[in-house]
């Protein structure tokens, strides 16, 4: 038995260091590295079944050729150099008729490696091809953090132990994050008070000391009251105000209509809880909060988060031993990588399409119209919100798919091609996190089975078969990852420790990166924040039920579906009701119901659960449609409205009704 050091390749924002135990070419177990500065020895109850998530015999093991309907699974193994020849043909015609834009790159963050998961850049920027503007996830967050402290890096969250009071707004750690929740749980068994905001009593809020549930989506109004209270009782820094934030003046003008009184109607949540807390974070020594995505998913995402940073700037957290916040650790400003993605390789600009409105591209009217899509690193069959009009544009005859994939997903059903992928494993890359500042290399340490091929090979190969000459299709993964770290402040010995696999903390800017140098709560383009109540006031009375589409378990995003003993374990696709609403409704606990609106419907089991308020629906994880009753899931009634910044998902931004089958 050999023990190699390496990283969660996965969504997750805590890149935990892992010990792989290897023998006879098979993993044989994965626990956490102790010597791992942050995530310190302990994993994640999905990590431990990577192994056999590596070695499963339903892994892709060859290039495959379509010989049935689409969607039906039907393939023919076929070799590299067909399938290299069979696309690079396709794409020649589609490019003379169409031009390189009718080809569409769809990936996301199926392996989060910085070489990996951004090896299709230069490809597709020297063909010419669609560019594709990944914002399923977090674009509201960051836009609203950038407005008001533009590239500055987020608060290190090592430094909670040391803040006097913890607030967790829109995010589950304790499913999502787990190395943050032990870190507030050491603090708070100092005395440190834990308060969470969210919309339902998550994992979280078990934990917590106090539960703040806010209606979904008025967590702007939230933050506005709270702002209010404030400035209103002088609770403000104005030393630090002075010295370090701009806008403040302009900020306290829009305040008057965001009494605690008026908030509480907006949110839901009572006034005197409003101005307790709001008084406890300004009284605070070193307040810290923790930003999650969860709330950004509504149309005023982005509002919100902006409205949310601002706070720490009003009571000069920013700067201070376990004080601030953190949206995202914003250290991918120390690795420069246009080294990789190479956007000197354009021949001119390219049309940029929104991954949210997937449905609407390959079904609309574009001209050129998308006639082919090529999918790495993601499975928008199963993601990707208007699910039907997605699978309908899968369906099409006429749409050239190119899917690599380790397993027959949702989506690699509707392919004409497939290609074997590699998993992290057997790959060489570079990680860092965006819940914590470290670095870290990976070497592959496993042969890939079969003729699987990373990332970075299948696009060199793809390269070739198009005739491109350029140099950096013919390096090597290691070349590549030396060429990221060459641009990275490192001293000698840090690097030294990466070339052994030891995880290394980057260095942030000191100061506010903006064009100020200061915290702008109000910045040149940002406007007023003002709060709008959401017009959905005919949709309320049809589907009453706001909709949350929250993290399950035993599942990132769409990963580790592929394991049965996984899926038993949770049960199965379902939809958590408050007890009250199952008994006016008539939704018996275990039975099937059909959750419904304009957009679609798909079938869940109903569990009753006083953690989630009435009028409000969980639906946790995003599972496969080939394991979901009625083979669609929750994405069928999401919606692909994007939010006021960064054009991002509003997947917490949806009303649904249910009734019994």
């Amino acid at each position: 038995m050999t023990t190699y050091r390496s990283v969660c390749p996965l969504d997750c924002p805590d890149a935990c260091g892992l010990l792989l135990e290897v023998n006879d070419g098979r993993v044989k177990g994965v626990r956490g590295d102790p010597e791992h500065p942050y995530t310190r020895g302990f994993i994640c109850a999905k990590m431990r079944h990577y192994g056999p998530l590596i070695h499963s015999p339903e892994r892709i093991l060859t290039p495959l050729k379509r010989n049935g309907p689409k969607g039906s699974g039907l393939f023919t193994p076929i070799s590299w150099e067909e399938a290299m020849e069979t696309i690079a043909g396709r794409w020649g015609e589609l490019i003379a008729r169409y031009g390189p834009e009718a080809i569409l790159p769809y990936f996301y963050a199926g392996v989060m490696g910085l070489l990996q998961r951004n090896a299709g850049h230069p490809f597709f920027h020297r063909l010419g091809a669609a560019e594709l503007q990944r914002t399923i996830c977090s674009p509201a967050a960051e836009a609203g953090w950038q407005q008001v402290l533009g590239a500055t890096w987020g608060s290190d969250p090592e430094t909670i132990v040391d803040a006097d009071l913890i607030i967790i707004w829109g995010m589950d750690p304790a499913a999502t994050s787990i190395h943050l929740m032990s870190l507030a749980q050491q603090a708070r068994r100092k005395g440190t008070p834990l308060i969470v905001i969210d919309a339902y009593r998550t994992r979280t809020a078990a934990l917590a000391d106090e539960v703040v549930l806010v209606r979904p989506g008025s967590d702007a109004a939230l933050a506005l009251g709270l702002i209010q209270v404030l400035v209103a009782e002088d609770l403000v820094d104005k030393d630090f105000i002075a010295a370090h934030v701009t806008g403040y003046e302009e900020l306290c003008r829009i305040l008057p209509p965001y009494s605690p009184a008026r908030v509480a109607e907006l949110t839901g949540v009572p006034a005197a809880t409003i101005i307790n807390l709001a008084r406890a974070y300004g009284r605070a020594r070193a307040p810290f909060i923790r930003i999650g995505h969860g709330f950004s998913r509504h149309r005023q995402g982005g509002l919100a988060v902006r409205l949310v940073a601002s706070l720490p700037a009003l009571v000069g957290a920013y700067g201070k031993p376990g004080g601030g916040a953190l949206q995202s650790s914003g250290s991918g400003s120390a690795v420069r990588l246009e080294a990789i993605t190479r956007p000197d390789l354009r021949q001119g600009p390219v049309r940029a399409i929104n991954m949210v409105q997937l449905g609407q591209v390959l079904t609309g009217s574009l001209e050129p119209p998308v006639m082919s899509l090529y999918v790495y690193h993601g499975n928008p069959a199963t993601v990707a919100p208007e699910q039907n009009r997605v699978l309908v544009g899968l369906r099409r005859e006429d749409l050239f798919t190119v899917v690599h994939e380790r397993f027959l997903t949702d989506t690699a059903l509707y392919a004409d091609i497939i290609l074997p992928a590699t998993f992290a494993v057997e790959q060489e890359d570079l990680y860092r996190s965006y819940g914590h500042f470290y670095l870290q290399r990976t070497r592959a340490i496993l042969l890939p089975p079969g003729e699987a091929r990373s990332n970075w090979q299948t696009f060199c190969l793809l390269a070739r078969a198009l005739g491109f000459a350029e140099d950096i299709f013919r390096r090597s993964e290691a070349e590549m990852v030396d060429v990221l770290l060459q641009r990275v402040d490192l001293t000698p010995e840090e690097r030294e420790a990466l070339a052994a696999g030891r995880p290394v903390k980057l260095k942030s800017a000191p100061g506010f990166v903006t064009p100020s140098g200061k915290v702008e709560l109000m910045g040149p383009t940002a406007g007023l924040p003002a709060y709008r109540l959401p017009d959905d006031g005919c949709l309320a009375e049809r589907y009453p039920f706001y909709l949350l589409t929250t993290p399950a378990p035993f599942a990132l995003n769409s990963n580790f579906r592929q394991l049965a003993e996984l899926r038993e374990r949770e049960g199965g696709p379902r939809v958590l009701v408050n007890p009250d609403d199952c008994r006016q409704r008539g939704l018996v606990e275990g039975a099937l119901v059909e959750v419904y609106n304009q957009l679609g419907s798909c079938l869940l089991q109903v569990q009753a659960s006083n953690d989630v308020p009435p009028s409000v629906v969980v639906a946790p994880g995003v599972w496969w449609c080939q394991h979901s009753p009625g083979g669609r899931n929750i994405n069928s009634v999401v919606g692909d409205d994007l939010t006021d910044l960064g054009g991002g998902s509003t997947f917490y931004g949806h009303r649904v009704a249910i009734r019994p089958l």
